[in-house]
């Protein structure tokens, strides 16, 4: 991989991060929308899920980026 190409990888998985970062954002927006004063404190079993697979997405790109930036830190990129 020519320098280029790895800071293309690196800008994606920059990008991956701030995206799953604002899926995390709207996902507890839905969330909390259904509690007082707008809902009824009963979050659906829909908005649980949104906000569990936004969490997990965040964490996956979260280490993914982590992985590469230690690659990059121990001079192997």
């Amino acid at each position: 991989m020519n320098p280029e190409q790895a800071r293309a990888e690196e800008s994606r998985a920059m990008e991956r991060v701030v995206a799953a970062t604002r899926q995390v954002q709207t996902a507890f927006a839905g969330l909390q929308s259904q509690f007082p004063p707008a809902g009824d404190g009963r979050p659906s079993q829909i908005a649980l899920q949104t906000f569990d697979a936004a969490l997990q997405e965040l964490e996956d790109a979260q280490g993914a980026f982590d992985e590469m930036l230690g690659d990059l830190l121990d001079g192997e990129r």
